[in-house]
């Protein structure tokens, strides 16, 4: 472990100025920002999409992402002026002293190399220790970090363990140099909220131990109460406001902070249907010999939203899987209006596909990044209507209009939108189709709340407009009571329980049902530490 002086500054960023490349002209990105880090300490950085978060946090490590440039300022990292080094220089920190932590682990790692060599690459490279000793670090890492099987789990590949295992193996890989600081980038966002408490008390107590500081990057109020010591507020590039975190949470000065605290308002009164237009009945499902859905039956009323909860690996991505048929289930069937669909995607018909359409997680792998707005709503407007010509664009602009954007966006390709946008985008490609159930899978997980509530708002205009009935798998909480009507709780493959939202979220509830419900993050610094004493962790 190295030598670091508590209390003693280790990152001063002095009137930092970043612009960025796009409509052949350069953009202001960060305008003027001052951030003092000192050992030990933790920093949460939040504000909406587009604040600048990310590109401040890669900054503080002396790196600008392609399309950027530093135009001014000072990044002084224990005494050094990252401005005036080399690209060549920095790569002397990068890995070693400064290290970063994604919010996507799963397109973080290589699939081919296994978990324990990634995580220790870094450290063997730079020479920092034997690859025995780092193997023996790594694994004395996994064990702190709550990994399963530490002594072996990094034989493993990236695929052969969960999304939270994942995450909390990328946190041993920023931990395995022993670095000064640590950049996490949203490294919850994706997770469930049981999963997540696992990772964050992980990550905790991983930095505390080790004396690492640390910023905190995210969109999320609840989960940066739990990791900072001090909040910074952007909007637009700018500071907005900055104070201790529980100054900060009890008594935001700014209007903007304060709407932060007050968004994610929606509350959707519960509405009963007695018609069912899709029906998933005695499902048994397998991944190879891997049972992983277990006699499920779900029903989705007609013009309602049913929403899918429960932890990753629980079954619900399976069950949509299933539904679309691009999973046989080895029992059971799936009716869409009474009618039983064929198991498999290859044996349904133009209107069977037509009329169940998904919206996937992650809106930037969802879209081809060659392909422009138009290519990417028009496509299923063309295949399931069968237009052309000004019919096709006019339907385009029509449903661009729907999702509350205009026909400036027609050309623009994936990279020219907001995260926002893009997922609004996504919704417009499944509308073309004109379908009467649609699946949203985890559709606003990596959206800010600003953002997300958005989203939520349009997808609720939207099924009200259209007469649309939701299938919303989610693991938050929030969005399931501001969204759904009914509410299917499920775990290790198995409904656990299931009915309106009133009876779901009203107690007693069965043990996995309240498991899921005590682990939501609160806006109280001392909620983790709380939940965890009570937990015996």
């Amino acid at each position: 472990m190295k030598n670091k002086k508590e209390n003693s500054t280790l990152l001063q960023i002095k009137d930092l100025k970043i612009e960025g490349f796009s409509d052949e002209r350069w953009h202001k990105i960060i305008k003027g920002v001052n951030l003092e880090l000192k050992r030990g300490e933790v920093l949460g950085l939040i504000g909406e999409s587009g604040a600048g978060k990310s590109t401040l946090g890669l900054a503080a490590m002396g790196y600008t992402q392609p399309g950027c440039r530093i135009t001014g300022g000072q990044i002084n990292f224990d005494g050094v002026d990252l401005t005036k080094r080399t690209d060549s220089e920095k790569r002397k920190y990068w890995g070693n002293r400064m290290t970063y932590v994604a919010q996507s682990a799963a397109a973080s790692f290589n699939p081919a190399h296994r978990l324990i060599n990634q995580t220790t690459e870094s450290t063997i490279r730079a020479g920092l220790k034997k690859q025995n000793e780092a193997f023996d670090e790594a694994r004395a890492l996994y064990d702190a970090l709550n990994l399963p099987n530490p002594e072996t789990i990094g034989e493993r590949y990236p695929h052969q363990v969960s999304g939270g295992q994942l995450q909390r193996i990328m946190t041993a890989m920023a931990m395995s140099p022993n670095p000064d600081l640590i950049v996490f980038d949203e490294p919850t966002t994706a997770l469930d909220v049981t999963t997540q408490v696992e990772v964050l008390a992980a990550m905790r107590d991983i930095v505390k131990t080790y004396g690492t500081a640390a910023i905190y990057i995210t969109h999320d109020l609840s989960v940066v109460a739990q990791m900072a010591d001090r909040i910074k507020v952007l909007r637009y590039g700018e500071e907005v406001e900055e104070a201790m975190t529980r100054k900060m949470l009890k008594s935001p000065k700014e209007d903007y902070t304060k709407s932060l605290w007050s968004v994610r308002s929606i509350q959707k009164p519960e509405k009963k249907s007695k018609d069912i237009i899709l029906e998933v009945k005695n499902v048994d499902a397998f991944y190879g010999s891997f049972h992983v859905l277990k006699n499920i039956n779900i029903k989705l009323p007609l013009g309602r939203t049913v929403a899918l909860v429960g932890e990753s690996g629980s079954g619900k991505s399976t069950v949509a899987r299933v539904i679309t048929g691009l999973l046989e289930p080895k029992i059971g069937s799936v009716k869409f209006k009474n009618r039983e669909l064929p198991p498999s995607l290859k044996g349904r018909t133009k209107d069977q596909l037509q009329k169940i359409q998904m919206i996937y997680q992650m809106a930037d792998v969802a879209m081809n990044p060659k392909q422009t707005v138009y290519d990417i709503i028009s496509r299923p407007a063309s295949f399931f209507a069968g237009l052309t010509g000004a019919n096709l664009r006019k339907r385009v602009i029509e449903l661009l209009e729907q999702i509350d954007l205009d026909e400036s966006f027609i050309d623009r390709y994936p990279s020219e939108l907001s995260g926002g946008q893009k997922q609004r985008i996504c919704i417009a490609r499944a509308l073309a189709a004109n379908p009467e159930v649609v699946i949203c899978d985890e559709v606003t997980s990596a959206l800010d709340q600003i953002v997300q509530e958005g989203i939520l708002k349009l997808l609720g205009r939207l099924q009200k407009d259209l007469n649309l009935s939701y299938i919303f798998i989610t693991h938050d909480i929030a969005t399931v009571k501001a969204i759904s009507d009914e509410v299917v709780v499920m775990n290790e493959g198995q409904v656990v329980e299931q009915g309106l939202k009133s009876e779901i979220f009203s107690p007693p509830h069965p043990e996995y049902t309240e498991l899921l419900l005590s682990s939501v993050p609160e806006m109280d610094p001392d909620w983790l530490t709380d939940l965890l004493k009570a937990r015996n962790y």
